[in-house]
């Protein structure tokens, strides 16, 4: 869209070639990353970075870390419809980290994303709704992005004195995420959902034919790459 408006401007100041250019640019990308092939592809680079492992398998540490995202974003898989219900990863993770005693606490990071109930609060209250005590909970109320969330971990962390994290995220959000954590000195364990950047077993479209959820998922992975570049621009990483 961007480039489209870009070209009707200079359409307006005459440039008609460089307006041209612009049309087709602006086509060439929405086609591009409404390609299944190029979400897993480049979506894929990332979440390989840190892939799932079984709580079994992670080590035990001082806190499990959730940063905030029951949210679109938190879907289970990109390329089918979005359901509310089953966008509780973070949770279904954190919970069974507790449950094999990988860590005594949790740190829930994330404020309100709308209204007054801070997305941690909302997560605490399923967690709590699952059997895990309040007092193994602490919330972090205040971030807004993923710098804020490893800004104020880090301040509830040193508080407490606790050196290590498991920390729960996306496998796309992870290398962020974690990187943020690691910048500022805490033992980051990467305790990553499931990939959701896979082709369904049931239906799964085409690589080389557009499709709109893959459109849809190109938000979330140009979203990272993009901040992984700012981050390490500003020096967050």
């Amino acid at each position: 869209m961007l480039l489209i408006t870009l070209a009707v401007l200079l359409f307006v100041l005459k440039l008609r070639l460089a307006g041209v250019l612009l049309v087709i640019a602006g086509l060439a990308w929405v086609l591009a990353w409404s390609l299944p092939i190029t979400s897993l592809y480049l979506g894929g680079r990332l979440e390989s970075q840190h892939p799932y492992k079984l709580p079994r398998d992670l080590p035990r540490a001082d806190v499990i870390v959730i940063f905030g995202g029951n949210t679109q974003a938190n879907r289970a898989n990109w390329f089918e419809p979005y359901n509310r219900a089953t966008a509780v990863d973070r949770i279904d993770l954190a919970e069974a980290l507790y449950l094999a005693g990988r860590a005594p606490r949790i740190l829930i990071s994330g404020s309100a994303l709308d209204g007054k109930v801070s997305e941690a609060q909302m997560i605490a209250r399923l967690l709590r709704q699952r059997g895990i005590p309040d007092s193994a909970i602490l919330l972090e109320n205040n971030s807004r992005n993923t710098y804020e969330n490893a800004r104020f971990t880090d301040i509830i962390m040193r508080g407490q004195k606790l050196k290590s994290a498991l920390l729960v995220t996306s496998a796309l959000h992870m290398p962020r995420a974690a990187g943020s954590l690691q910048k500022r000195g805490i033992q980051v364990t990467a305790a990553s959902g499931a990939p959701q950047i896979v082709l369904p077993l049931n239906n799964p479209p085409e690589l080389w034919r557009p499709h709109l959820r893959s459109l849809e998922a190109s938000r979330t992975i140009i979203k990272e790459y993009l901040g992984l570049f700012g981050y390490w621009v500003r020096g967050w990483l």
